[in-house]
């Protein structure tokens, strides 16, 4: 059966689908698949440790950090994230527009750290929101991808617990996680979760994997892939947990692996049960993902998900089984340069599929995407 996903995904390649792609699947205990295909970058071709610009895969390392102080009790889902970072006090609510001059208001509601970790805080991204596009433009405000500090002051784009919106909510998580712990974001999860877990090919910065590390590719407008630029930038004053990381495949498999196994992993515990139990449950207090509509077609299409979906304290979560595929309370997410992963622990399977391709989730790719996943499950 793993001949069948081998040819799935060659043949994605071939048909220029991608560009090329790693995927791997296990179980708590073992790698269950392993494949990688095409050109990884220039006279290398894809191996199972080609490095990834993760981007928003960091999202949930940022979020198992945190997750790691509230074990342990120096922290809270409930905690004011002014409390910890008064500095939060400083942003408004856009509420509206006078010609360019936008209308900005004091929030109605204290944002939570809860807020921040399932992406009801208010902080949206200019790729989905032209709101916050505009804002950009017009004001010429830091951008988050800038790594200055400067950049996580976004202004929020309703009420924190009213809407959930995608945005750099989880680079002031992991502001939080280094104020309470004490230690910077990157030593944190280097002792905490890196080096228990043996991930010794995921860092801040590509330094000493320059020669395994992926090329990006972008679709132009005759379908083809040409050569595009975009990176985490190097040495950043702040480290935005929302996508500073690189990573392989095995590495980010051995991450989810801790999860799907309730949070240890080879002996090493990084979390406690019931703090897996508690990270992987709905957090949304009643609220939903709603879909992201983009405002730069070039970089990402339209992200939709299953009516009812919503989002634990660490990924987007599955209300519902997905036919021949994920069951409900599976945990995923991806990161910006389409590479993906879920886990599904009543099935006991997790699995990533990464490529380096623009635009995100670009139907070529989410067939390709599809065809993996349905041909995992069919060789359960």
């Amino acid at each position: 059966m793993s001949k069948k996903i081998d040819g799935i995904l060659q043949s994605a390649v071939d048909a220029g689908d991608v560009p090329f792609v790693v995927a791997m699947a296990a179980n708590a205990s073992s790698v269950v698949y392993s494949g990688a295909f095409g050109p990884a970058s220039q006279g290398r071709v894809a191996q199972e440790d080609t490095v990834f610009r993760i981007f928003s895969m960091t999202k949930s390392v940022g979020s198992v950090a945190a997750m790691v102080l509230i074990d342990r009790g120096a922290l809270s889902m409930d905690t004011p994230v002014a409390d910890i970072l008064p500095e939060w006090n400083d942003l408004r609510v856009l509420e509206g527009w006078d010609g360019n001059t936008p209308m900005l208001r004091a929030p109605k509601v204290a944002a939570t750290v809860r807020h921040l970790a399932t992406h009801t805080s208010g902080l949206e991204y200019e790729f989905w929101n032209t709101d916050m596009a505009k804002f950009l433009e017009v004001t010429e405000a830091t951008p988050i991808l800038s790594g200055l500090k400067a950049g996580l002051k976004y202004p929020l784009m309703t009420d924190p617990g009213t809407r959930w919106g995608y945005g750099p909510s989880i680079d002031w998580l992991g502001q939080i996680v280094e104020k309470v712990d004490g230690r910077r974001i990157d030593a944190f999860c280097q002792a905490e979760i890196f080096d228990p877990l043996g991930m010794s090919s995921t860092a801040f910065e590509s330094d000493g994997m320059e020669d395994r590390l992926a090329d990006v590719s972008i679709r132009d407008e005759n379908g083809s892939f040409g050569p595009f630029e975009i990176a985490p930038p190097a040495k950043p004053e702040v480290y935005g947990m929302g996508h500073a990381l690189y990573s392989t495949a095995p590495d980010y498999l051995t991450f989810l692996r801790m999860v799907l196994n309730k949070g240890a992993l080879n002996g090493n515990r990084i979390l406690s049960e019931g703090a897996v139990a508690q990270m992987t449950a709905d957090q949304m207090q009643g609220l939903t993902f709603q879909d992201m509509v983009t405002a730069a077609p070039p970089l990402t299409a339209d992200v939709a998900m299953p009516e009812g979906t919503t989002h634990s304290f660490a990924f987007v979560r599955a209300e519902a089984d997905v036919p021949y595929a994920r069951r409900a309370g599976s945990q995923s997410w991806a990161g910006v340069c389409n590479t993906h992963y879920w886990i599904d622990s009543t099935s006991e399977l997790a699995a990533v599929i990464m490529t380096q391709s623009l635009p995100f989730v670009e139907e070529p790719y989410m067939r390709t995407y599809r065809a993996y996943e349905e041909g995992l499950y069919a060789m359960a």
